[in-house]
């Protein structure tokens, strides 16, 4: 190749890469939805997902939609998903029978001997989610402080730290559905 033609060559691929660095961010930004609140403060350790089914992907339609029905941000959402995912994996358990050492049920396995409703309630995923909800406004500062001791503070588990697992999961969806 002659040094004429390969000089320009060399140019237009020049101005091509530099209107793509500098076009390229603008442009890409412009087709991405606009998220104004982050949902995740920080990841902690090794993530879990799991794939969903109809009914899981409901049941974290109905947290959202609970969560924007108490007011609440996204990180709110993303604390009782993420919630949900490690007590029930998004299922609505009823009595478990000989698996169950307690009379935990719903999404979120809570008890209605713990005071948290009836097991009609608590199977109810709109009542069960603004319960969680309940408990978690009470926790000061949990907007900022890490997912499981979040979730930790409002359920009390013998595995406190199991909930950060599921927090990326949780955001994922969040980001996904929030505006759906």
């Amino acid at each position: 190749m002659n040094t004429m033609l390969h000089k320009s060559v060399l140019g237009i691929a020049g101005l091509a890469f530099t209107g793509g660095v500098f076009a390229g961010p603008i442009a890409a930004h412009a087709a991405e939805p606009v998220h104004t609140a982050p949902v995740a403060v920080s990841v902690q350790g090794a993530q879990s997902k799991i794939d969903l089914n109809d009914e899981q992907t409901a049941n974290a339609k109905a947290i959202i939609a609970a969560t924007k029905k108490a007011g609440l941000p996204e990180r709110a959402a993303v604390i009782s998903i993420a919630t949900s995912l490690q007590e029930s994996k998004l299922e609505n358990l009823g009595h478990l029978g000989d698996k169950n050492d307690h009379d935990s049920l719903g999404l979120f396995q809570q008890r209605p001997t713990s005071g948290w409703g009836s097991p009609e309630q608590i199977t109810n995923p709109e009542y069960s989610t603004l319960a969680f909800l309940k408990g978690l406004k009470q926790v000061d500062g949990w907007e900022s402080m890490p997912l499981t001791d979040a979730a930790q503070t409002v359920q009390v588990s013998a595995y406190p730290d199991a909930y950060a697992q599921w927090e990326q999961q949780a955001t994922d969806i969040v980001a996904q559905h929030w505006n759906n």
